[in-house]
């Protein structure tokens, strides 16, 4: 999820400008608004959440027909616009945007590192990016700097049901891809102010 950034009004262009530039490229941005973004550094935290994260699905999803994407997968959304979720998961055969296989055109869950620092607008803006694709079931918010995860799950095209959790022994159900994970397992190893804390497995 994209920190404060005073650089996020970049020119405009199109988006097929813009994957050029990006498969040449080596620093990695956003299409957001028809706009050109930077994508923030990922600190130590964001990233040791992003792997326990993914670890955790992963091992539980064994069996089922499911990618996982990890930071580089490209994602396009309704409304035009290409940004690189944290972490992606496509529950069946994903489909992708042309040959070159790294825009991803139906994900199952998306799943987003947040702070305390992150622009709010640009939050809900991918939020409703998010909301809007059709193959998404799921979407998680995840907070680095506070014991926070906002939980969104589809029940229908009109109606998503929104759940906060907020304490070390909430368990999270992700039913898209049948796999529960708890907060204890998210932010192991992560310190929240003085406290580091530790893992205890989801049952």
């Amino acid at each position: 999820m994209n920190e404060k950034n005073p650089n996020q009004s970049g020119k405009k262009t199109t988006a097929e400008d813009y994957l050029a530039a990006e498969r040449g490229g080596v620093v990695r941005s956003e299409f957001i608004d028809g706009r050109v973004v930077e994508r923030p550094e990922s600190n130590r935290w964001h990233n040791l959440i992003v792997s326990n994260t993914a670890i955790i699905i992963g091992g539980r999803i064994q069996g089922h027909k499911c990618d996982i994407y990890i930071s580089d997968m490209r994602v396009k959304f309704k409304n035009g616009s290409i940004s690189y979720p944290d972490l992606v998961i496509v529950n069946g055969e994903p489909s992708f945007g042309d040959a070159r296989m790294d825009l991803l055109l139906n994900p199952t869950v998306v799943i987003e590192i947040f702070s305390s620092n992150t622009d709010t607008a640009g939050k809900s803006r991918k939020l409703e990016s998010f909301l809007e694709l059709d193959s998404i079931k799921e979407c998680l918010l995840i907070k680095q700097d506070e014991m926070r995860v906002e939980h969104y799950a589809k029940q229908n095209h009109k109606q998503w049901i929104y759940r906060i959790y907020n304490e070390r022994d909430d368990v999270i159900s992700l039913d898209s891809v049948t796999c529960k994970l708890s907060l204890q397992e998210i932010y192991a190893q992560i310190k929240l102010g003085h406290q580091l804390l530790s893992s205890t497995a989801a049952n």
